[in-house]
């Protein structure tokens, strides 16, 4: 089984800033990407960035200038450095990992959430 864990959530004001941090764990041969979600009450649920490789990131436009996603591949984590943040950020932010169990089988996996909350 593999397991993903979500840290570093909470409640900033608008301008502030959090960093996420997302830990891959369990039986894992390798993993392909990692990422974050986030889903706001009454919205669905959208991807705000992701790291297919060291180098290679998708951020959503809503996002850029803002915040940057890093990864860790010794350790099987991945960060969300979130700056600036707004009101229009708050959400629960969900890790994601396309990972392989084994050199034959794989796996999408995801965190159980962590809740960030934007206000004054």
């Amino acid at each position: 089984q593999v397991q993903l864990v979500e840290s570093g959530g909470g409640l900033v004001q608008p301008g502030g800033s959090l960093r996420l941090s997302c830990k891959a764990s369990g039986s894992i041969f390798s993993i392909n990407a990692m990422g974050w979600f986030r889903q706001a009450p009454g919205k669905q649920r959208e991807l705000v960035a992701a790291m297919i490789s060291g180098s290679d990131t998708n951020l959503a436009d809503s996002v850029k200038g803002r915040f940057t996603i890093s990864r860790d591949n010794a350790k099987n984590t991945v960060y969300l450095q979130m700056n600036s943040l707004k009101p229009e950020d708050t959400a629960v932010y969900y890790c994601n990992a396309d990972v392989w169990i084994t050199s034959m089988n794989r796996g999408d996996y995801w965190g159980q959430g962590t809740q960030v909350t934007v206000s004054s």
